[in-house]
């Protein structure tokens, strides 16, 4: 009988692979241009031109970068967590009506490809059983404190070239430009979740896991 020829490195890791070269090809679009921007910006006041190693570290970089990657994180963990408890009829993004589901299952200890922390229990168990939320918090909250400093940085650099003062970081917490530039984001990605959960009653995409099957009745909920 012929041995079943185990999928290659690529397929087995396209979906992530391709979601890199994305993430790569997009973060260095941003790179260059808001280093030209910046550049552009710093010239019309007067002042001398940055190197790029040097804006990876501005305040202008941080700002933008961490200000999208914030809301991206708040998305994803309150998107985990809320789904646990919450329902939407007739969308592949919710858990079914009634009963429970596998994911709702105590872990089995005794099962011999469990991950380690499941054969360990205790503290080990209970911090595995919640760790992709408690990481998307955690990544949230530094990409949040990081969009803070960098738009502090970028906000008291513009106040310089400006001839105006500087903002301390208590003065600038309660600020309406740090506050606009979080919610502006925040709010996009609050629509984007509830376009899935609510189009995915009604539409469908065959092939995606994303999406009930084709023949499946708008009533239908869960994938």
């Amino acid at each position: 009988m012929a041995t079943k020829k185990k999928p290659s490195f690529l397929y087995r890791n396209s979906l992530s692979l391709v979601l890199i070269v994305c993430f790569l090809f997009c973060i260095t679009g941003q790179i260059f241009t808001g280093w030209h921007e910046h550049n552009e910006q710093l010239t019309e006041h007067g002042a001398s031109q940055i190197p790029l190693g040097e804006y990876l570290t501005s305040g202008h970089f941080l700002q933008v970068t961490f200000e999208n990657w914030e809301s991206e994180f708040l998305q994803m963990g309150m998107y985990v967590l809320l789904t646990i408890s919450l329902r939407q009829q007739g969308s592949s993004e919710s858990k079914t009506m009634e009963g429970d589901e596998e994911v709702d299952r105590e872990p089995d200890p005794g099962r011999k490809d469990a991950p380690w922390p499941v054969r360990k229990g205790g503290a080990a168990l209970w911090l595995y059983q919640s760790s992709l939320s408690i990481t998307f918090i955690l990544l949230f909250l530094i990409s949040f404190l990081l969009h803070f400093k960098g738009s502090l940085v970028d906000y008291n650099e513009e106040q310089l070239l400006t001839g105006k003062p500087v903002a301390a970081w208590t003065e600038y917490l309660s600020a309406s430009r740090f506050w606009f530039e979080s919610f502006q984001n925040w709010q996009s990605e609050f629509i984007a979740v509830l376009s899935i959960v609510v189009l995915s009653i009604f539409l469908r995409q065959k092939g995606s896991p994303e999406s009930k099957p084709v023949d499946a009745p708008n009533s239908e909920t869960g994938e």
